[in-house]
């Protein structure tokens, strides 16, 4: 069974906002331990990289602002 990390966007985030993106939310398979809850695409794709993982990214539905 291949290892994921299953992560999604964060909600509050702004346009501009130099803050990693993506929050964890689970990982399944292998013996994978994270230590922080927000982390940048680029890091994702390497620790998934470094480790064999496939990293799945949930859907999110965007709200719209109202005026």
């Amino acid at each position: 069974m291949a290892s994921r990390i299953f992560v999604r966007e964060r909600r509050k985030i702004e346009k501009g906002e130099k803050k990693p993106r993506f929050r964890v939310v689970a990982v399944s398979g292998g013996d994978l331990k994270i230590h922080v809850h927000h982390m940048r695409k680029k890091e994702l794709d390497q620790l998934a990289e470094a480790v064999g993982a496939e990293v799945v990214y949930f859907k999110t539905e965007k709200k719209k602002q109202s005026k």
